[in-house]
């Protein structure tokens, strides 16, 4: 079984670090900034093997040139963008051997919120940047709300049991909007309940799981007739389908 780390950078991104079993190798998932991951590794006593990036924002990307100043690795990363530090590009795969120390991992395609945005997806673990978050979902920074709608239904057919790891803690803000949509949700209020103890404490509400998406992320939810309902309330018009919902959903939340 793999192991993941998370590290703090920035004010409320995550950098991940993917452990093989029984060994000191991590893959380094998205190093928007060098220094903490430096400092984790040492701390630690881990040994990078690989870099994997999802897409080519400034705060999954920052350190990973520092990383091949002090380290000599190969860098993982979408083929449908611009980031000179690849070395092996990809798209939706079945197959893809990181490294001997790891299981396979699989590559999906998940464009919107950029245009060639990608998740990894190893054992029962999706590393999934800024496409789907704990309780809501990216910004349309380069894709389109069609690309991303069809991209969440496409990670929706996921057991409910994965994990997903996306790259910032935006969790308590992301259940503030969906109560605004579906107030009435039962695990939406006990979602939001467990989220304000564990940030009280200082912990992290990420990894989540798809079973709790699927309960209480709107996006996830736009083939529910009360969302429907509301979204259609705020748009001001009716909405003929789950894609239009969910695009009147992102609209509205971009300006919640």
């Amino acid at each position: 079984m793999l192991t993941v780390h998370a590290v703090n950078a920035f004010k409320d991104n995550y950098i991940w670090l993917i452990q093989a079993e029984n060994s000191r190798k991590v893959l380094i998932v998205d190093p928007g900034d060098a220094d903490p991951v430096f400092q984790a590794l040492k701390h630690k006593d881990l040994e990078p093997a690989a870099i994997l990036i999802t897409h080519h924002h400034a705060d999954h990307i920052g350190g990973v040139d520092a990383l091949l100043e002090k380290y000599q690795l190969p860098v993982f990363g979408p083929a449908g963008e611009t980031i000179p530090a690849v070395t092996h590009p990809l798209q939706a795969s079945d197959d893809v051997n990181i490294d001997p120390d790891f299981p396979l991992f699989r590559v999906l395609d998940t464009p919107g919120h950029t245009q060639g945005h990608i998740c990894y997806l190893v054992e029962n673990k999706l590393f999934c940047g800024d496409t789907l978050f704990a309780g809501g979902c990216g910004r349309l920074l380069g894709g389109t709300a069609r690309q991303l709608f069809h991209s969440l239904q496409q990670l929706k057919q996921l057991p409910g049991d994965t994990e997903v790891y996306c790259a910032h803690e935006y969790t308590a803000a992301n259940l503030r909007f969906a109560s605004a949509v579906e107030a009435n949700n039962p695990a939406l209020q006990e979602r939001q309940e467990e989220t304000r103890k564990l940030r009280e404490q200082g912990q992290a509400t990420i990894p989540s799981l798809m079973a709790d998406e699927l309960a209480t992320n709107p996006f996830l939810r736009s083939h529910i007739p009360n969302i429907r309902t509301a979204a259609e309330t705020f748009s001001d018009r009716p909405l003929d389908d789950d894609e239009s919902v969910f695009a009147a959903l992102r609209q509205w939340k971009d300006n919640f």
